[in-house]
């Protein structure tokens, strides 16, 4: 059996120059990073950033497994189908950080015939813009740690320090610290901690940023800590935002590579969506539309994460309206959530799918809460069985949802040539995109209209440091920024092993942080951890390489 990396290395790939004028760009718009990348020059992000476009089609899923549902498969395959329908099609992913490829899920760049390539370099280092948002960020840290050190003007509390540093790669260990140590020539002892690339409000930053100016001004206004007497401290009173911009100046272009049937597409920025906003980021996103009648983009988990920050946050702050949205549906997910364990969900169970439908109903209604159409992909995986699949198919029409089965990861667009169907229909009409909730809403509102209507929670209940909190946010004047929910996205719930469409619960928030640059708080719910950890068995011990560069076991 072929697998991704080897479907991957056989593939024939267009030049550069060939895919810059698919989308009406020329090889001056164009910088060369190898001979199969490209980054946009800042000439061509201003030049096209703020055009109209054409139409923006976000892909999303049911609560998914612990192995994804191929959302992004799907995204890829669905520009592939619209392009051999003979529409002007380009898609935007995030760049996949290299602790998961490492870890339990593995490379972010599709599967099969609906990868973007080339994987390789994609999954592992790619143009190094997670390298540079890593060292601006941790440049910050180390300024912080040297005001300390030079006298502490700011009179800046030590225990307090709210920025911590962040690593590309799964590192339990690295979750709580303690730096400084070794006598007064080696800094000011105290705790730190240590969060993945991914979750870096400076990764966030970029994401929402326009431009390298809009990029300064956003890190300018990060809240690194407290002053003994409860005085916020931004980066701005520390300094160094010049050199974080400069750290970041190629990092924030976009960068242009291709599907493996030659579509335009961008990879950039990669925030997780469990723990920040889940989006790639706004500039490739408002660019890909001035150049394209459709946009394919994906925001990550189920809609009760990154399609409701995507949404909440990213369109408020792009002035975007999505057209159409996709969900992203599995029979193992639908098993999953009807009670099957995961080491069982390729057993056929028609029974445990009917008791996960109430799960995607949830995910449904969820989309419709802000006015979009919707159409159900089913993306058929290998161990799906055909009465599987046409019950599944039936659930569909029993909710009265198009949907589509797909199987772009065999097939390719072709694959996919029925859902991009209903998606162009779905999209001929105007839309009536709405956010959840009003910016003036008080903090403790907007999450609790994120807990009771996204997630089907009771109430949300507080701890004692997460009124603290609030009440500090509302004191240094920034109540009013949108909700970065953090939780498990293994549940509707705080509480990863509550399945299907669960009742009565309560959300609990036990913290509330603020990313003041990126624009958004963020209420920290059940036990979701910024620095993940490897599993039992983690993907690095497969992978591997020959003498003559060829990568095997990446997937």
């Amino acid at each position: 059996m072929r697998t991704d990396v080897d479907i991957a290395q056989e593939a024939e790939l267009e030049s550069m120059d060939s895919i810059a004028a698919k989308l009406g760009l020329g090889p001056d718009d164009i910088e060369l990073w190898g001979a199969n990348k490209a980054k946009l020059t800042i000439e061509a992000v201003r030049n096209y950033r703020d055009k109209k476009g054409g139409k923006l089609i976000l892909v999303t899923a049911m609560t998914p497994t612990r192995s994804g549902e191929g959302k992004t498969t799907v995204t890829i395959g669905l520009a592939q189908a619209l392009s051999k329908l003979g529409k002007k099609a380009t898609l935007g992913i995030r760049e996949p950080s290299i602790g998961p490829t490492m870890g339990i899920k593995g490379g972010a760049a599709g599967g099969g015939y609906s990868q973007v390539l080339p994987m390789e370099d994609i999954n592992l280092h790619f143009t190094g813009d997670m390298h540079a948002i890593g060292i601006a960020h941790n440049l910050l840290s180390a300024l912080i740690n040297n005001h300390l050190h030079r006298g502490n003007k700011l009179d800046l509390d030590s225990r307090r320090i709210l920025w911590p540093r962040v690593l590309d790669m799964n590192d339990r260990a690295l979750r709580n610290t303690v730096v400084g140590l070794g006598g007064k020539s080696h800094g000011m002892p105290n705790e730190n901690s240590f969060g993945i690339t991914a979750s870096s409000e400076v990764m966030a930053i970029l994401c929402l940023s326009n431009g390298l100016t809009e990029l300064k001004e956003k890190i300018s206004q990060i809240l690194i800590g407290y002053t003994y007497d409860d005085s916020p401290v931004y980066s701005h009173d520390i300094g160094g935002i010049g050199a974080m911009g400069a750290l970041l100046k190629h990092a924030i272009k976009p960068n242009l590579v291709q599907t493996i049937e030659g579509v335009p597409a961008f990879v950039h920025g990669g925030p997780f969506a469990n723990i920040a906003h889940g989006t790639s980021s706004l500039v490739s996103t408002k660019v890909g539309l001035a150049l394209s009648d459709y946009f394919v983009t994906e925001a990550g988990f189920g809609s009760d994460l990154g399609a409701e920050k995507f949404f909440n946050i990213v369109c408020r702050q792009g002035g975007l309206e999505p057209d159409a949205v996709v969900m992203v549906v599995t029979v193992r997910a639908l098993k999953r959530q009807g009670g099957v364990s995961n080491k069982n969900l390729k057993e056929k169970n028609v029974p445990a799918m009917k008791r996960g439908l109430d799960n995607l109903s949830k995910h449904l209604e969820n989309i419709q809460m802000f006015g979009l159409p919707t159409v159900v992909a089913i993306n058929r995986f290998p161990s799906d069985s055909d009465e599987e699949i046409e019950y599944l198919v039936k659930l569909c029409d029993s909710i009265e949802v198009p949907s589509a089965v797909v199987d772009v990861h065999k097939k390719g667009g072709q694959g996919g040539i029925e859902l991009a169907e209903n998606v162009v229909k779905q999209c001929s009409g105007q839309s009536r995109f709405s956010p959840l909730y009003p910016l003036k809403e008080e903090p403790k509102e907007k999450i609790h209209d994120i807990a009771t209507k996204i997630y089907g929670a009771k109430n949300v209940v507080y701890t004692p440091q997460a009124e603290k909190d609030l009440r500090l946010i509302d004191k240094i004047g920034l109540k009013e920024l949108p909700v970065c929910m953090v939780k498990t996205h293994y549940s509707l719930s705080d509480d990863r092993k509550l399945l299907g469409r669960p009742v009565g619960f309560k959300i609990k928030i036990h913290e509330v942080r603020v990313s003041a640059g990126a624009g958004f708080i963020i209420p920290m719910a059940g036990d979701i951890t910024t620095m993940p950890g490897l599993p039992k068995r983690p993907a690095a011990l497969d992978i591997d390489v020959g003498e003559d560069g060829r990568i095997t076991g990446l997937f």
